[in-house]
């Protein structure tokens, strides 16, 4: 039986939203063609009709990834004007986003798996990461746009290792006090997420 192309459509966006969850949960390679599949609810047979490899799929899952979270940094900056870099920064650093690697930044789950692909990969992952240091870069106050630039990629740098840290540690209260320690290196409120 033919399927539309309409259908063609909604199955692959089905496989980009599972991989990108799933991936983020388990890593690229903790996770098979097959099980993605059938995470998207659909049979492995389909997978070649929709991406042309594993790595063609785990580049256009970076980058669904990488989207979700600008858009959910960008919802957080419309909510708080003239705090951007607050809001963002103390909502990235909690326990729910630490407690939840398949619906986070893409960075502090897949960045050391990433930096071992193949250059597809690894430029979604890139291209996806610039408009978040952009929309960090444009929340920082500073005077020159270069001063700015470096304040967004440390701010960036720091949030990002310490999500991994938090979630490395077998220590709930050593999780809770690295992303505490770095909301407060940061100068970042506490969220209420």
């Amino acid at each position: 039986m033919k399927v539309s192309k309409e259908q063609m459509a909604e199955n692959r966006d089905r496989i980009l939203e599972a991989a990108a969850t799933l991936f983020r949960e388990r890593g690229f390679d903790g996770i098979g063609v097959a099980d993605l599949m059938k995470g998207a609810g659909l049979t492995h047979g389909g997978f070649y009709g929709h991406f042309d490899s594993k790595e063609d799929l785990m580049a256009q899952a970076a980058t669904r990834a990488a989207g979700q979270s600008l858009a959910a940094w960008q919802r957080l900056a419309e909510r708080h004007p003239g705090q951007e870099r607050a809001a963002v920064g103390s909502a990235y650093l909690t326990t729910r986003h630490r407690d939840h690697p398949g619906h986070g930044c893409l960075l502090a789950t897949l960045g050391a798996d990433a930096a071992r692909q193949g250059p597809t990969v690894r430029h979604a992952v890139t291209e996806g990461m610039r408009p978040l240091i952009d929309l960090l870069e444009q929340a920082t106050p500073g005077r020159s746009k270069a001063a700015r630039r470096r304040k967004a990629l440390a701010d960036y740098a720091g949030m990002v290792g310490a999500l991994v840290l938090a979630r490395v540690v077998d220590d709930a209260a050593l999780s809770q006090e690295i992303l505490d320690a770095t909301r407060a290196a940061l100068s970042l409120p506490e969220s209420d997420a």
